[in-house]
């Protein structure tokens, strides 16, 4: 059996201006989880609260999980430029 859901990269905007980049089949339910409980990364939880400032659909969870890769090796003025990309969209 296939799990035929789409998976999202998305960037998230923590407090202190940082990016963090993560990958999920639910993008409402993980900022939620980012923002409001344990489940959340450790590192968002010391950095709340975080805003959804990027997301992109990938078709499975191994091209989400290389396209992750790729977005965190890029420069933080190269993730912000992504960032103002799609919020101008």
């Amino acid at each position: 059996m296939t799990n035929d859901k789409p998976w999202f990269v998305y960037f998230l905007r923590c407090k202190d201006n940082s990016l963090y980049a993560g990958i999920t089949t639910d993008v409402v339910r993980r900022l939620h989880q980012h923002n409001h409980t344990k489940l959340g990364a450790k590192y968002t939880r010391a950095r709340r609260p975080v805003t959804l400032v990027f997301t992109e659909m990938t078709p499975d969870k191994s091209s989400a999980s290389k396209r992750e890769y790729q977005l965190r090796k890029l420069s933080k003025p190269q993730k912000e430029h992504l960032v103002s990309i799609y919020l101008n969209q």
